[in-house]
């Protein structure tokens, strides 16, 4: 029972998502900047494992378990399910007191700092839970995101590549590296990364529309559109996914069903800009 947190991390996955695949710059007919971002891997938690009742039968079991750090490492990801992110911390912290080489309580801990913004003291948790056990797949996972989404995808690149080299079976690893490829523009490699994350993780919208992304800047609108709109059905309230549904409209010159697609992203996201400018612009065609 351990917060398992990077593993969670990428589904609905039942209740947790990707936040944020876009289209980075759309241009009247084109795709400019193709690429599609993430900007956390975990927006939210399922609170529902954070409930009232599991937090208070945890609370009875460290009563009769006070030197168990199992114990607070699983109260503690409790408290991160609820967002009570002091109190996570709290217990991964008196977790490691009793069992100072227990990384998963250090990779957990890892992922509260993250949601907290805390992304100095998140890499230093998961390094020290790679320096424990080096064949820990998820730590290298989550600090290779916390690596890209800072921009340093070279240390990035590395931490999935680890993750892979490991054989590890967790489908963000190659969808976080197929982001890598995309943003250097080396598509074909990332289209092979979104689809074993597809393979590993078939009911997650995010690596659909990450693929469909590099089709298009491929030219391949006709597998795009199919991908988007299979990320539309696996999950419809991400706004990109929408979005990128417009843009192969509008590729067709079908204007009317475009603006009805970005309508529905703007509604979905109204600071969403491609959906916003998409919209703007086939309203006036």
């Amino acid at each position: 029972m351990t917060y398992s947190s990077e593993r969670a991390a990428y589904g609905k996955f039942p209740s947790v998502r990707y936040a944020g695949l876009l289209i980075a710059s759309i241009s009247a007919l084109g795709l400019a900047g193709c690429q599609s971002t993430s900007t956390t891997d975990m927006t939210g938690i399922d609170k529902a494992q954070g409930s009232t009742e599991n937090i208070s039968s945890l609370n009875d079991v460290i009563r009769n378990n006070p030197k168990d750090p199992e114990a607070y490492n699983v109260r503690g990801s409790a408290y991160g399910r609820a967002g009570k992110n002091n109190d996570a911390i709290k217990d991964f912290n008196v977790a490691l007191q009793l069992n100072p080489n227990f990384y998963q309580a250090y990779s957990n801990r890892a992922l509260v700092y993250r949601n907290m913004g805390n992304s100095a003291q998140a890499i230093a948790d998961y390094s020290r839970a790679i320096q424990i056990n080096p064949q820990y797949d998820a730590a290298y996972i989550g600090r290779g995101n916390l690596y890209r989404q800072a921009g340093q995808l070279d240390q990035a690149m590395n931490d999935f590549n680890q993750a892979i080299q490991l054989s590890t079976t967790d489908a963000r690893a190659y969808h976080n590296r197929g982001l890598i490829y995309q943003a250097r523009n080396q598509h074909k490699q990332a289209i092979e990364d979104f689809s074993t994350a597809i393979s590993l993780q078939p009911d997650a919208a995010e690596p659909y529309n990450g693929r469909g992304i590099s089709y298009v800047a491929l030219g391949d609108d006709d597998n795009a559109f199919d991908d988007f709109n299979t990320a539309i059905k696996l999950d419809g309230t991400i706004a990109e996914g929408w979005a990128n549904q417009a843009l192969i409209y509008e590729h067709r010159g079908d204007k009317a069903r475009a603006a009805k697609s970005y309508a529905r992203a703007v509604q979905l996201d109204p600071k969403y800009k491609p959906a916003v400018d998409g919209l703007a612009r086939t309203r006036k065609s």
